[in-house]
């Protein structure tokens, strides 16, 4: 599906909007209710991500084909090694092939899975005989996807010993880690999180406990992006989210503030408002703890015309795309002087922009959705934009309630 954006004539917007619950603590509370099935959840994932992890944990022997879901091959990997009489085979798209997994299988092997790969080693498709897993102790690379270190303590106070996890070296993504730290104590898991070290309790049975799932920062995002390209004046409600939120993406309040976003949160809802515009000739943000709103971030600089160095991006190398490259590729078509590494991307500040450029999207929904509030500056297209499913369904309906012309949906 090929979308045409365009934004109104007039760019002051106001607009209430309901956002979808976190792709992130979903998947983790599933598999948390997975494991102890008195566990409610409320305000679950409608994306694709959450369905595929519903459809996977329900699976008991055969293939389990995740497709793009990157989350989900990680978690599953580690839920099915520890499920003793289980045994499947953990697959995925192409993309997903590509995708390291042998750091996780290591640490899973040395606590006594028996997992093997089907193909290339160190990546799916994988082989999986679940066994009561008797090891304790294990360490893994800090500097890794924080998702390899999630799946090992999700399945933490399942195992009969517990687990003692040494990180080595500097942690990536420490707040998806206390994300999933967050969750278990919810559920009444003892956990320590101490310097590089981190010990999870075992618990045989969970009670009756409910999950409520904040809405996703994430998307969140997109209207910061949106917000920040419109005039002064520009205030957006998003709901149902906390002040002190798990996500570490979160952080977008603050950073926002750089682009004249300011944020007022409310019971359950956040504000946002465009107070001011941005006097600015270039932001430095230190992205390791929230890379996933490095597209989001880089393409509203774009748009208002300002430069960035971001970094701490090593982990988008591994996504569903190169979102490095990606947005190396993208935002040069539409004009942008554009350099990356392999762990940051350095932007000029520049007024030029493209007009009804036709943005590809990688098989990547944060492709997709960090360049649609551009729209507001410039007509543009966006290829297979039906992609945002994989974490947010409804973007492009919530994208037209707010303002924007969306033409072939």
């Amino acid at each position: 599906m090929k979308l045409h954006l365009s934004g109104p004539a007039h760019t002051k917007l106001q607009s209430t909007i309901q956002i979808t619950g976190s792709k992130s603590e979903s998947n983790r509370s599933l598999l948390l209710q997975a494991l102890y099935p008195a566990v409610a959840i409320h305000n679950l994932s409608n994306s694709d991500d959450a369905e595929v992890m519903q459809k996977g944990l329900a699976i008991s022997n055969g293939l389990v084909d995740i497709h793009h879901a990157g989350t989900a091959m990680r978690f599953l990997t580690a839920y099915f090694a520890s499920q003793e009489g289980k045994q499947v085979t953990l697959t995925g798209s192409k993309r997903m092939t590509e995708r390291p997994i042998q750091i996780l299988v290591e640490a899973l092997r040395a606590l006594g899975a028996e997992i093997t790969y089907e193909k290339n080693d160190g990546y799916p498709p994988i082989q999986i005989k679940g066994k009561q897993l008797s090891g304790r102790k294990v360490s893994l690379p800090a500097n890794v996807s924080s998702q390899y270190i999630s799946a090992l303590l999700l399945i933490a106070p399942s195992l009969s010993n517990g687990l003692e996890l040494t990180l080595v070296g500097k942690i990536t993504s420490v707040p998806y880690i206390e994300m999933t730290l967050g969750l278990l104590k919810e559920i009444g898991v003892e956990c320590v999180f101490a310097g590089n070290h981190i010990q999870v309790s075992p618990k045989a049975t969970v009670g009756p406990t409910s999950l409520v799932v904040e809405s996703d920062w994430s998307s969140a995002s997109y209207f910061y992006s949106v917000a920040a390209l419109c005039e002064v004046g520009t205030s957006i409600t998003l709901s149902a989210y906390k002040k002190n939120s798990l996500q570490g993406d979160s952080v977008l309040s603050e950073i926002y503030k750089e682009f004249g976003v300011e944020t007022t949160f409310s019971e359950n809802t956040i504000q946002l408002k465009k107070v001011t515009d941005s006097s600015l000739e270039m932001i430095k943000w230190d992205l390791a703890n929230a890379p996933d709103i490095a597209q989001t971030i880089a393409v509203t600089c774009f748009g208002l015309g300002i430069g960035c160095h971001l970094s701490g991006l090593h982990t988008l190398k591994i996504k569903e795309t190169d979102r490095l490259e990606a947005l190396h590729t993208e935002l040069s078509k539409l004009g942008a002087s554009i350099a990356v590494t392999d762990k940051s991307l350095t932007l000029e500040s520049s007024e030029n922009r493209n007009h009804n450029v036709a943005i590809d999207t990688y098989n990547d929904h944060r492709m997709a959705m960090a360049f649609a509030p551009l729209a507001l500056k410039v007509p543009l297209c966006v290829n297979d934009a039906e992609v945002v499913s994989k974490s947010y369904p409804d973007f492009w309906k919530d994208m037209a309630h707010l303002g924007l012309t969306v033409s072939g949906l």
